[in-house]
């Protein structure tokens, strides 16, 4: 989501005349877009700020943070780096306009949240999901991949995640703007959109003809309607499905429609029904399995990744294990996989029977060795096979060759010279072999 946000700002920019600088030091505007789901990503902003704040004693140029971190911690960031200028948090993007007046008048804006004469907060303590601003533009330009933003907020409130606290309620998108965003993608030459928001399967927008409800389900058939009117955008993607509201309905749209790649992320986070229960996820995992089977019964050659949560307080070793026993049934594709860190305004901050930090670590890395095995074997299966790839770049590696994706989101590199003609393109090609963690293919002619 914070990409698309930060892509949304950027083809703002590019329309009043902003061009992006080479580096900070000749840049006139510095915008900070923050995530707060863990703590290591606000540990690194700190550091950012603390050094972006150096640099502006000794140059000229306004500072915005935005985001997740300053909506959650807007205070304590206007008291340790008073040398931003601007704190904008999630429901007060639609001020960025002005905010963009002043910096290019060299002016300032306090704005309906005024802070000093050096710092303007733009966060209320009391979030009004209704202000959230859904810009019409999530574009990078150059590029042949964007995401569009169907929703923004969550209402499951699992009680582990800051999430809810921050980008508050679920609000979707109007349909007739995420299907004006799409034309426009076509305009420009996308070839690949992705659907976003913290649960996309929860989408609950209205059809503007009829006036009746759309679900995620009919959302993707109008997506996929819209994308073949223009037949510039071939692949559909979306994220993140919570698997207690993926339907049947939704199964089938992806089983029938070939716009829409054969890949799932759907984060199961534990294979231990007690911890479930604890998390407050909603599901137990006979019930995870049983979509599982579902999708791999209707759509045989989908790739399935996952998120994994382990070390949650009150984890017993025999809970542990269940999720390794999980992971073994499943055979997920891949997997992000973390250790339960603490976040200070969650119901799970509260919980007793903390895991200690060595023991996490140890389940931690116990579970990505077991996914990095499974991965590995999924990835030999692989080999032989004949899939399409975008090209999306000549390779960091090797300029002679071209870098991609598949239809199942894996990386690939064309082990053979090729045209850069064929970048922003579709390519069949042959998985021939792996180098690290990326297949290395040939064109089929």
């Amino acid at each position: 989501m914070n990409f698309a946000e930060s892509a949304a700002l950027e083809q703002l920019l590019r329309e009043r005349g902003w061009e992006a600088a080479e580096d900070i030091q000749h840049c006139n505007l510095l915008i900070v877009n923050t995530c707060s789901v863990r703590i290591t990503a606000e540990t690194r902003v700190f550091g950012r700020l603390g050094l972006f704040s150096a640099m502006k004693k000794k140059q000229d140029f306004t500072i915005i943070l935005m985001g997740c971190m300053a909506q959650r911690l807007h205070d304590e960031i206007k008291s340790k780096f008073p040398l931003l200028d601007y704190v904008v948090g999630m429901f007060e993007r639609d001020q960025f306009t002005k905010i963009f007046d002043a910096v290019e008048r060299e002016t300032f804006w306090e704005g309906s949240v005024a802070g000093n004469a050096k710092l303007a907060s733009f966060c209320p303590q009391s979030s009004n999901e209704e202000r959230y601003y859904f810009s019409g533009r999530s574009y990078t330009e150059g590029t042949f991949q964007s995401f569009v933003p169907i929703m923004n907020g969550c209402n499951n409130f699992c009680t582990y995640c800051i999430v809810p606290y921050i980008r508050g309620r679920e609000i979707s998108r109007p349909v007739e703007s995420i299907l004006d965003e799409i034309t426009f993608l076509s305009g420009k030459g996308v070839k690949e959109i992705t659907l976003l928001g913290q649960n996309v399967n929860s989408y609950h927008g209205i059809d503007p003809a009829s006036g009746s409800k759309v679900n995620f389900p009919a959302l993707l058939r109008a997506v996929s309607q819209t994308c073949t009117k223009q037949d510039v955008i071939k692949w559909i993607r979306f994220i993140s499905s919570h698997p207690k509201d993926l339907s049947d309905e939704l199964i089938e749209v992806m089983a029938e429609d070939p716009r829409i790649c054969k890949s799932l992320h759907l984060p199961v986070q534990n294979g231990s029904d007690e911890v479930l229960a604890r998390m407050n996820r909603g599901y137990t995992v006979e019930q995870y399995l049983k979509i599982v089977e579902k999708l791999r019964n209707r759509i045989p050659n989908i790739v399935l990744t996952t998120d994994i949560l382990i070390g949650f307080p009150g984890e017993t070793q025999a809970e542990f294990e269940k999720t390794l026993d999980l992971m073994r049934t499943v055979q997920f594709d891949s997997a992000f996989m973390y250790h339960y860190n603490p976040r200070e305004g969650t119901k799970a901050y509260n919980f007793p029977d903390r895991i200690p930090d060595a023991e996490r670590i140890n389940r931690l890395q116990q579970v990505i060795d077991l996914q990095q095995s499974i991965t590995d074997l999924k990835m030999q299966q692989r080999l032989g096979s004949t899939v399409m790839m975008l090209i999306e770049s000549q390779s960091r590696n090797n300029p002679d060759e071209l870098f991609g994706h598949t239809e199942q989101g894996e990386m690939a590199v064309l082990a053979e010279k090729c045209d850069p003609k064929h970048i922003g393109h579709f390519m069949k090609v042959q998985l021939q072999s792996i180098k690290g963690k990326t297949f290395r293919a040939v064109p089929v002619v």
